[in-house]
């Protein structure tokens, strides 16, 4: 059986790690690279660096933060914002990084992951998927709510004959038309909703026959769906995680890192309905993401959530936990884990 992973992650703003909840609220967590050197002695298996900025001005930045990270470690990491073509692919493997993410150019332009993994090898692709829940659940196609405005969330798309969404371009399109609108609210300090406001998985009732509960006790086995947001979370698409994350993979992706929009930062656990719908999809690698607070929530997505590999930030960036100690309790706990001289000790 291969070994389970853990993987820091860092999102980094303007050369500084930071650290947010639920994608906002963003404070300090310190010097990427000395991150990256802390977090190699302690034994991670891999680093992922997320550039949350991801604008032309932040590209030079970046690519100097891969170079020294590349110097100074010698575990894989993998470096994901603003990569929009080839040549972004290309100049970030070629400064250090073992593997790219992409997640909006991904869905704004597909070949590009056909591309990027006939250049450099699946294995230094990964797709990145944010994904949020849809709060009504029917039988069929699923609107989320219409506003006021007249905007409407997502829905759950049908399949064409080679596997993707039938209305998969001009949804595309339209997503690229809505985009402008959002970056210009943004601009103005608003955030574009959709219909109804999201609110956190542990607080609200996804069916109307469950009762409240947090991500990582939701039934595994619920009828449950969700939606694939871009644009830093910003912009939904129409686009169902589990049909986007199959296509990715035939598309050329090597691995898939999700995202739980509605658990992310907030500590409670995974979202293991979701972790496990999309790894029971797919038979390329998952990374669970979003969530994590405690070693119990790791073992969960890993376990119960069929993950290949965790990624946590909080909990191993304010020191509450090392990477040993999160090695030594997932193998007692049955999982196969990749020790090291620091898990050792």
């Amino acid at each position: 059986m291969l070994a389970k992973r853990i993987i820091p992650c860092l999102d980094v703003d303007r050369g500084r790690v930071v650290k947010g909840i639920k994608f906002v609220d963003f404070k300090d967590a310190g010097d990427p690279v000395e991150q990256a050197r802390r977090y190699d002695r302690e034994g991670a298996d891999e680093l992922v660096f997320l550039d949350i900025t991801a604008s032309s001005d932040s590209r030079g930045i970046v690519r100097d933060m891969v170079r020294r990270v590349a110097d100074s470690v010698f575990i894989p990491f993998t470096v994901g914002g603003g990569i929009r073509t080839i040549e972004d692919v290309r100049e970030i493997l070629a400064s250090g990084a073992d593997k790219i993410s992409i997640n909006t150019a991904a869905i704004n332009n597909p070949s590009l992951i056909t591309a990027g993994a006939e250049a450099f090898g699946s294995q230094a692709i990964v797709v990145a998927i944010d994904a949020r829940r849809y709060r009504e659940q029917v039988t069929g196609h699923r609107e989320q709510g219409t506003g006021e405005g007249g905007a409407t969330g997502g829905r759950l798309l049908g399949t064409g004959e080679r596997g993707e969404p039938e209305d998969w371009g001009q949804r595309t399109g339209e997503m690229e038309e809505e985009t402008g609108n959002a970056e210009q609210m943004l601009d103005e300090g608003e955030q574009k909703t959709s219909g109804s406001s999201p609110v956190p998985c542990h607080l609200s009732p996804v069916l109307s026959a469950l009762s409240p509960v947090p991500c990582h006790l939701s039934p595994v086995t619920s009828p449950l769906s969700w939606e694939v947001y871009v644009h830093g979370g910003r912009t939904p698409t129409g686009i169902d995680v589990v049909e986007w994350a199959a296509r990715a993979e035939k598309l050329g992706a090597g691995e898939i890192l999700l995202t739980s929009m509605d658990c992310d930062g907030t500590r409670d656990g995974y979202d293991l309905a979701l972790t496990r719908a999309v790894s029971e999809a797919v038979s390329i690698p998952v990374i669970a993401s979003g969530g994590a607070g405690t070693l119990v929530h790791l073992a969960e997505a890993l376990d119960e959530g069929k993950a290949s590999a965790v990624l946590a930030a909080s909990i191993f960036h304010f020191g509450e936990f090392t990477i040993a100690q999160a090695k030594e309790f997932l193998r007692g706990r049955g999982l196969p884990m990749r020790l090291t001289n620091a898990s050792d000790q």
